[in-house]
C-alpha cells in the first residue's frame, strides 16, 4: 500500500449536514454538487424537489432556497460549473405547477443560470420540447475545450406506458453560447426501449468530454451498458453503437428498504497531466455476483471507447450485502478517481452505511473507506431516495453529497475531503 492510500485510509472526514426536511412532502434526495474551478471556496448543490443549496466556505456553512422557473421544477437536479464560475442548474419542468396531474409535465429539459455563486438564478429556457413526448433523466457536461454545453437524456413516447408502440430512446442538444439557445435534439442511441422506467428502457446517459473535445456518453438497456461517441462536437455519431459490458440484473436493482434504486452508468475522462490522461470511465453497479449482492463496478478505455476493459470490482468487501446507488468523478488535476456509494457490508439489520473508493492508479487498484459518521435505517419502510448520488472532485477538494435518513426525515450531507 503506498503513501496516498495510507493517509486517505488514515483521515477522518466531517460531515456537514447541508439541508434537512420537515418531515412532510417529497426529499431531499437525488443531490448534486458542483465545484466552482474559479473559487474552489464557492460550492452549489441541488436536491428533489427545488432546492438549491451554496455555499461560499469550502462547505463548511450552506444556505438553501427554492428554485423557480416559469416552465416548472419538477426533480432530477443536476448543477455543473463552466470555466468562467457560472453555474448552471438543469431539471425537469412542470409547467403547470401542478405535478402529475398535468398533461403538460416533463414537456421539457430545463436550464437555469447563476452568475453570482448560486444565489440567483434566471427563469430558464427549455431544451427539446416535443409534446405529448416526455423528457426525463438528464444530465449535461461542459467542455474544457470550448466552453459547449452537453446534453443528453431519455425521450419518452409517454411515460409509464407498457403500450409496445411506445419507446424511449437518447436524445443529445448542445449550446453554444453560455445556455441561451440550444441544437435541435437528435437521437444518438440504435436500440430503442420501452417506456415502463424499468430494466427494458434506454436511461442514465451522463456525458463527459474527451481531451480533444470528444463527445462520450454511455447509458444501460437491457441487462447492457452501451457507449457512444462524436467527435464533430455532436453532428455525427457511431454508426453502431458499442458495448461495454453486460450488467447483469439491470439497472433496476431491489434493495430492501429503498423504494427505488438504479445502477445507471456514469461517464468520465482523465483531463490530469498524468500517465493516464485521456483514459474513459464508466463506472455502474451491477448483481453479476448474486441478486442479494449488488456491487459497484469501472470499466476503462485506453482508445476513446473503441475497447473496453472487463469490469473491475470496485468495492473491496468480502460479503454478500449490497452496494448501490454509485457516482464517480475524475480530478481533472490529479487524474484520481473518486467513487461514491450506499454500502452495508460493514453494517448490522441492512443499515446502510457510505463509502467513498478511490483509485490513484488508474482505476487498476482501489482503496475504500467508510465516509459517514452515521448509518440509517430504511427497513422496512422502503423509503424514495431518488436515483442517484453524486460527488465532484476539483485539485484536490472532493466533495461527495448523499441522501440520510433518521427520525423520519431525509436529508443531505456531504463529507469535508482535501487531498491537496
Amino acid at each position: 500500500m503506498n503513501k496516498k492510500q495510507q493517509n486517505f485510509l488514515n483521515s477522518s472526514y466531517t460531515n456537514i449536514k447541508i439541508f434537512e426536511s420537515d418531515g412532510y412532502g417529497l426529499g431531499p434526495c437525488e443531490p448534486s454538487i458542483f465545484i466552482n474551478p474559479v473559487n474552489p471556496k464557492n460550492m452549489v448543490a441541488g436536491s428533489i424537489l427545488d432546492n438549491v443549496h451554496y455555499s461560499f466556505d469550502g462547505g463548511l456553512t450552506w444556505e438553501t432556497k427554492k428554485i423557480t422557473s416559469d416552465l416548472g421544477v419538477f426533480g432530477d437536479p443536476c448543477i455543473v460549473a463552466d470555466y468562467q464560475g457560472n453555474f448552471y442548474y438543469l431539471h425537469l419542468s412542470d409547467p403547470d405547477k401542478i405535478g402529475w396531474r398535468s398533461t403538460n409535465i416533463l414537456d421539457q429539459i430545463v436550464i437555469q443560470k447563476s452568475t453570482d455563486g448560486g444565489i440567483n438564478w434566471s427563469n430558464g429556457i427549455g431544451i427539446g420540447k416535443n409534446s405529448p413526448k416526455q423528457q426525463d433523466k438528464e444530465w449535461f457536461t461542459i467542455s474544457p475545450i470550448n466552453n459547449e454545453i452537453y446534453v443528453t437524456w431519455t425521450e419518452f413516447d409517454k411515460y409509464g406506458s407498457k403500450k409496445v408502440q411506445d419507446k424511449s430512446r437518447i436524445l443529445f442538444s448542445k449550446s453554444s453560447d453560455g445556455g441561451q439557445s440550444f441544437t435541435i435534439p437528435i437521437k444518438i442511441n440504435q436500440l430503442d426501449g420501452n417506456c415502463i422506467d424499468d430494466d427494458l428502457t434506454t436511461e442514465g446517459a451522463v456525458p463527459s468530454v474527451g481531451i480533444n473535445g470528444e463527445i462520450l456518453v454511455a447509458w444501460s438497456y437491457n441487462e447492457t451498458i452501451y457507449f457512444d461517441r462524436s467527435l464533430d462536437f455532436g453532428k455525427t455519431w457511431l454508426e453502431e453503437d458499442v458495448i461495454i459490458a453486460n450488467q447483469p440484473g439491470g439497472w433496476s436493482t431491489e434493495i430492501y428498504g429503498i423504494g427505488r434504486s438504479n445502477g445507471m452508468p456514469v461517464t468520465a475522462v482523465d483531463h490530469s497531466q498524468s500517465i493516464y490522461r485521456g483514459t474513459v470511465y464508466v463506472n455502474w453497479t451491477d448483481v453479476r455476483n448474486g441478486k442479494d449482492n449488488t456491487d459497484v463496478f469501472i470499466a476503462k478505455s485506453t482508445d476513446n471507447g473503441t475497447t473496453w476493459s472487463k469490469p473491475i470490482k470496485v468495492n473491496s468487501d468480502k460479503t454478500t450485502t449490497h452496494q448501490f446507488l454509485t457516482w464517480m468523478s475524475v480530478d481533472p488535476a490529479t487524474g484520481f478517481i473518486y467513487i461514491v456509494y450506499y454500502d452495508r457490508s460493514n453494517t448490522r439489520n441492512n443499515e446502510t452505511a457510505v463509502t467513498l473508493s478511490v483509485s490513484y492508479d488508474g482505476g487498476d487498484t482501489f482503496v475504500s473507506k467508510t465516509i459517514s459518521e452515521n448509518s440509517f435505517s430504511t427497513v422496512p419502510k422502503g423509503i424514495f431516495f431518488g436515483d442517484y448520488n453524486n460527488i465532484n472532485a476539483q485539485n484536490g477538494i472532493v466533495r461527495p453529497i448523499w441522501t440520510h435518513y433518521e427520525n423520519g426525515k431525509l436529508s443531505i450531507f456531504t463529507a469535508l475531503i482535501n487531498e491537496k
